[in-house]
């Protein structure tokens, strides 16, 4: 392929003769100086306006996943938290049954090793993998605690009622519960809504309380019964409570040292501690309750009831 060019002026004539080899020089020539001056590598640089909506959605989407992942911890950490407090509870209540069966053990001379409440259950069975353990949700665990924790009330109902058989105690007469929970003092707060003492706000106070300045004041039983918690409690500080059958239970609170322990067996009127300040207190008194199937009801009718042999 060859292509000429005639011009043929009145001064000036010559001639231009293209080949194909030289077509192809000059447009690879020229392409190369296109590509030069155009220089597609260089960095051509963004829209500074598009990149900040880009980064202001970004943030927009780490800020609600934040939101998102706080209100899970703060879901999972309530539960854990009420998890916590049901099991520092199922082990106080494992507890106070050890030493309930321990005393029923040694007053029934049961010595064959089947009733020691201080050792382990012997137990054993192949080893489970990881992945054969059963599947529970928070809630599972939750409801399953509480099936449990029911499950020992109970138990510890009927254990300390064989307690009182064994003793000899009779119950609808010993455990008639009256009297002041106290050696001597006065009533200083009633039962019923009043002003919190810390922070002003109206409370419900489920309780009666009773005061006194003298030194070495004793809290008394106000029936006989089992004692079923004997140690620190949050907001009662140095409580005691005893399980009086049918239902009742009595609890002192505040106390500053305690005469019994869990599992002992008191009479109406022995002295169970000595008055204290401990726990949510502002002075030296005894926080006294008395629960019909654990819920608080008014005292002032056992207060001031008469006993029949009076």
């Amino acid at each position: 392929m060859s292509l000429s060019v005639f011009y043929r002026g009145s001064k000036i004539r010559f001639r231009f003769s293209l080949t194909r080899r030289r077509l192809l020089s000059y447009t690879g020539l020229l392409s190369v100086v296109l590509l030069a001056a155009w220089s597609p590598w260089e960095y051509q640089g963004i829209d500074p306006q598009l990149a900040q909506e880009k980064i202001t959605a970004e943030q927009r989407n780490l800020a609600v996943q934040q939101q998102v992942v706080a209100e899970m911890r703060e879901k999972t950490e309530k539960k854990l938290g009420a998890m916590t407090v049901y099991l520092g509870e199922l082990r106080a209540q494992v507890r106070r049954l050890d030493a309930l069966g321990e005393r029923l053990a040694e007053k029934a001379n049961l010595s064959n090793g089947e009733f020691n409440f201080n050792s382990d259950i012997p137990l054993g069975g192949p080893e489970a993998v990881t992945s054969e353990l059963p599947k529970a949700s928070g809630t599972d665990v939750l409801a399953e605690i509480d099936q449990l924790l029911n499950h020992i009330s109970d138990k510890q109902k009927q254990l300390s009622l064989l307690e009182s058989v064994m003793m000899n105690h009779n119950v609808s007469n010993a455990s008639y519960i009256a009297g002041r929970p106290i050696s001597e003092g006065w009533l200083s707060s009633q039962y019923g809504v009043r002003k919190d003492p810390f922070n002003g706000t109206p409370a419900m106070h489920k309780g009666l309380d009773f005061a006194s300045y003298a030194e070495d004041v004793k809290v008394v039983a106000t029936g006989a019964g089992v004692v079923t918690w004997a140690g620190d409690r949050w907001g009662y500080g140095q409580l005691i409570e005893i399980d009086h059958g049918g239902g009742l239970k009595t609890r002192y609170g505040h106390n500053d040292t305690l005469l019994v322990e869990v599992g002992d067996v008191v009479t109406r009127g022995q002295a169970i501690a000595e008055m204290g300040n401990t726990g949510r207190s502002t002075g030296p008194h005894v926080h006294y309750e008395v629960l019909r199937n654990d819920q608080q009801i008014d005292p002032n009718q056992f207060v001031y009831r008469k006993l029949d042999d009076e």
